[in-house]
């Protein structure tokens, strides 16, 4: 491939480095020159341009990342079509993401510009959430080149382990001084863990903290349900201590006791007639991602989890200081109320616009999706994430100094689900709803969104919340988490009334007034709502 200024004359094919202007008509960057481009050029004024000639033997950018698409490709990881270069992978169920990191190195070593980008290895998965990208860098590469990538692929890089859905018997053990909210609490966080792998509670026993009752509460348990959990009411700090006491009582092995994760260290791992049985650490109470989960999600993935598995945790098991668990913003809050995360959707391609898009335009001189990213990242919310999309780059611009977090959806194109899908994804464990904010509502401000905020908590974190007007829905709206995986099943223009319409939770009607049904879809609505482009 040559790189560098052309002659018109001799561009036709070459592929454009830069976006070019030839009088009224824009050449978008990557534009394969014709030659009633080259007329066009000529007749401008226009003599040279910047651009990539491929030469014999190279392969353009979307071909060769096809053909490593190809090569990577695994049962239950679907690859999207190739685009600017790009194919983006995508589970097509829940399940643990797993990667061969030296792989992946081996491929990345081959040249800088063959690149493949993953999560991390054992990472949970939604359905429909992006697990891997392959990118080439330049505009063009040899063909040589990627077939050496190609090469150094022998095996599976990554794959997916599907969960599956497991009957669980819960034991919690109770002392005088362990108050009957924290059980419940528990109880309730419990059954939002196992919703992920579309597994359910089976019954529930609460023992005394004493191993014989204990053992005969796992007894009655373990013919019932595919697995066990136990929660006790005092941390576990010996091998003998009561639950590891209680598995062997109850005629069953214990392989380990205490893991290299914090939080996450007093975990017990044993059988019980070929079932898994997790003695919960105390911080498995919170919905925060800890140990825990590494264990119980390979278990609902159907993968083996061993005493050697567990010692090899030790390495990123330090989750203290985590990304997903921001400090808390000023002020306190009830540790047991349930935390709200924001999701403010920005990747919608604004077709009844014309050519512009609608969240570049100004209200009272600030860009629109800045107006509505400024509302949602002051609100009483955990924090708050924007769902990037079409025209991204200029829209995460204006979002800049918000202290938003950004999901890229590249899949905006097919619709709203998509979006929702990626902002849903995007958001920690730890969150028990999230508030969906479209981006071109010009009028919600910050109150309307804290008295849905206020609302959900109220209601116990466990229902949908949405805005209404005059008794009409609209929006926002806060999904509870229970909700995620449904959202996780849509597809093509759907929104969230799809989910709360289903009606398998309550939904709380809170009333906002008109800006709960003020969006700006076309240039008469954004003129009328006080809307304006720059010149």
């Amino acid at each position: 491939m040559k790189f560098g200024p052309l002659c018109v004359e001799d561009a036709e094919g070459a592929v454009l480095a830069h976006a070019t202007l030839a009088g009224s008509m824009r050449l978008r960057k990557a534009h394969r020159l014709t030659a009633q481009d080259i007329a066009l050029l000529r007749a401008e004024g226009v003599s040279t341009v910047i651009a990539a000639k491929l030469e014999p033997g190279d392969l353009d950018e979307d071909q060769a990342a096809e053909r490593l698409a190809k090569r990577l490709a695994v049962d239950g990881i679907a690859a999207r079509p190739p685009s600017t270069g790009r194919v983006n992978f995508y589970a097509e169920k829940a399940g643990l993401f797993i990667v061969d990191k030296e792989a992946v190195d081996r491929l990345n070593a081959v040249d800088p510009a063959v690149t493949l980008a993953t999560l991390p290895d054992y990472s949970p998965v939604g359905e429909g959430q992006m697990v891997a990208t392959v990118k080439i860098i330049p505009f063009a590469v040899g063909s040589g080149r990627v077939d050496e990538a190609l090469a150094v692929v022998r095996e599976d890089v990554f794959r997916l382990a599907p969960f599956r859905a497991h009957s669980v018997g819960v034991v919690q053990t109770a002392l005088p001084s362990l108050k009957d909210s924290v059980l419940g609490k528990t109880a309730r966080i419990t059954r939002e863990r196992l919703a992920r792998s579309g597994s359910r509670v089976t019954r529930e026993l609460r023992p005394a903290h004493e191993t014989e009752a204990v053992a005969r509460a796992l007894d009655v348990l373990k013919d019932e349900s595919d697995m066990l959990l136990v929660f006790g009411a005092s941390a576990v700090c010996d091998a003998d201590d009561v639950i590891p006491s209680a598995i062997r009582k109850a005629g069953g092995a214990v392989e380990r006791v205490g893991m290299p994760v914090d939080p996450g260290n007093l975990l017990v791992l044993g059988t019980i007639d070929g079932k898994p049985v997790i003695g919960a650490p105390g911080c498995a109470r919170s919905p925060k991602s800890n140990g825990f989960d590494w264990v119980l999600d390979r278990l609902m993935a159907g993968l083996a989890v061993s005493s050697a598995d567990i010692a090899g945790m030790g390495v990123g098991g330090l989750l203290a200081e985590i990304p997903t668990r921001p400090q808390p913003r000023e002020g306190k809050r009830d540790a047991d109320a349930p935390l709200v995360w924001g999701v403010l959707l920005a990747a919608g391609q604004s077709r009844r616009m014309g050519e512009r898009n609608k969240l570049l335009a100004k209200f009272d001189d600030v860009p629109l999706v800045r107006r509505t990213g400024a509302a949602l990242a002051k609100a009483r919310v955990g924090a708050a994430v924007a769902v990037l999309g079409h025209d991204a780059e200029p829209v995460q611009a204006a979002l800049q100094g918000l202290g938003l977090g950004f999901a890229i959806n590249h899949a905006y194109a097919d619709g709203l689900s998509t979006s929702l899908k990626a902002g849903i994804a995007a958001l920690p464990e730890e969150a028990s709803g999230a508030l969906i904010m479209l981006a071109d509502m010009p009028q919600v401000g910050c109150d309307d969104l804290n008295r849905l905020v206020d609302a959900f908590v109220k209601a116990g974190g466990n229902s949908v919340v949405r805005a209404t007007h005059n008794g009409k829905r609209g929006n926002p709206v806060i999904l509870p988490r229970v909700l995620f995986a449904e959202v996780a099943r849509l597809e093509g223009d759907t929104g969230a009334r799809h989910v709360v319409e289903q009606g398998l939770v309550p939904v709380f009607d809170v009333e906002i007034g008109g800006a709960a049904h003020l969006d700006v879809d076309t240039p008469e609505a954004l003129e009328k709502a006080g809307g304006t482009f720059d010149r």
